[in-house]
C-alpha cells in the first residue's frame, strides 16, 4: 500500500459518516505511480500526489468532475497543466466517494409505500414518514428494509431525516395540500438531490405558490420536480412509484430520461 493511502483511508469513514462527497486521485501512469489525494469539495483533506505543484493544480479539477455524475475518469495532466513537467506521461485516476444513496418518501399511503418498496430494493437506504402510525405497521412492509418513521411534526421529522440532503432524494406524496406544505417548507431548506412533489398541475401550483408567498427563492422553487416523475402513462400506485423512480435515477446518474430508441424515428 502506497503511504499516502494511510492516511486517505482514515479521513475517508469521516467524511461519508457527514455525508459528504469527495474524490479519490490516484497516480496511474508516471512519476510516484500509486500516490494518492484526497480532495473533499472543501479542499485537499489527506494524501499527496508526490508533488505540492500537481496536488494544487487538480483541485479545481474536482468540482468540474463531481457536476459530470461520472464514477470515474482518466486524465492525462496536460488536459489541464500543460505547463507541468511530465504532463504528456502522467495520467490520474479520479474515482467519485459519495454516501449511499438515500430516498425519503413524505406519505405512507398506497403510492408512498409502493414507492419506499421499490426504494429499497433498488438499493436506497429508504426512510417512509406519515402522521399516521397505522399507516406505517410493520406488516405492510415485511422482509422490506425501510425506516418508518411516525411524525407528531412533518417539519421536524423531515428535516432531521434528511440531514444535510447530500444524496438524498425526497419524494413529498402526502394526502393533501397541507401536509405537502408542511413537508416541502422543510425540504427546501435542507437542499436535497433531488425533491418531487405529486399531485396535478393545479395542486402542486398551489403549493408553490404558498412556498413562494412563505419566501422561498426562485431558485429553489425551480428544482421541485412538480408533478413529480417521468411520463410514462403511469395509474396504479406502483406504476406512478416507477415513475418517481425513473426520475430519481435519471437525476442521480445526470440522464434526460427519454427514449433508448428515439433516434431509430428521428
Amino acid at each position: 500500500m502506497h503511504p499516502s493511502s494511510l492516511a486517505i483511508t482514515k479521513k475517508v469513514a469521516e467524511l461519508l459518516a457527514r455525508g459528504e462527497a469527495a474524490v479519490v486521485i490516484t497516480v496511474a501512469r508516471g512519476g510516484n505511480a500509486g500516490a494518492k489525494l484526497l480532495v473533499a469539495e472543501t479542499g485537499i483533506v489527506a494524501g499527496s500526489l508526490g508533488v505540492a505543484e500537481l496536488d494544487s493544480l487538480v483541485v479545481p479539477q474536482v468540482a468540474k468532475f463531481l457536476q459530470s455524475r461520472d464514477e470515474t475518469r482518466l486524465v492525462c495532466v496536460k488536459d489541464f497543466a500543460t505547463d507541468f513537467p511530465s504532463a504528456g506521461e502522467t495520467f490520474l485516476l479520479f474515482e467519485r466517494l459519495q454516501p449511499s444513496p438515500r430516498l425519503v418518501v413524505c406519505g405512507a399511503g398506497h403510492v408512498g409505500a409502493s414507492l419506499a418498496k421499490l426504494g429499497a430494493f433498488l438499493g436506497y437506504q429508504t426512510t417512509l414518514i406519515d402522521d399516521r402510525a397505522e399507516f406505517l405497521a410493520p406488516d405492510r412492509f415485511a422482509n422490506e428494509a425501510i425506516e418508518l418513521i411516525a411524525a407528531s411534526d412533518w417539519s421536524s421529522a423531515v428535516r432531521d431525516v434528511i440531514g444535510n440532503g447530500r444524496g438524498v432524494s425526497v419524494a413529498v406524496v402526502t394526502r393533501g395540500h397541507s401536509e405537502d406544505e408542511q413537508c416541502m417548507r422543510a425540504v427546501i431548506q435542507t437542499k436535497p438531490d433531488y425533491v418531487g412533489l405529486i399531485g396535478s398541475k393545479r395542486r402542486t401550483s398551489i403549493v408553490i405558490d404558498r412556498l413562494r408567498v412563505a419566501g422561498a427563492s426562485e431558485e429553489e422553487l425551480r428544482k421541485i420536480r412538480a408533478p413529480i416523475g417521468l411520463d410514462i402513462g403511469a395509474v396504479s400506485p406502483e406504476e406512478v412509484a416507477l415513475a418517481i423512480v425513473a426520475e430519481i435515477v435519471a437525476e442521480r446518474r445526470g440522464a434526460a430520461g427519454g427514449s433508448l430508441s428515439a433516434w431509430r424515428r428521428k
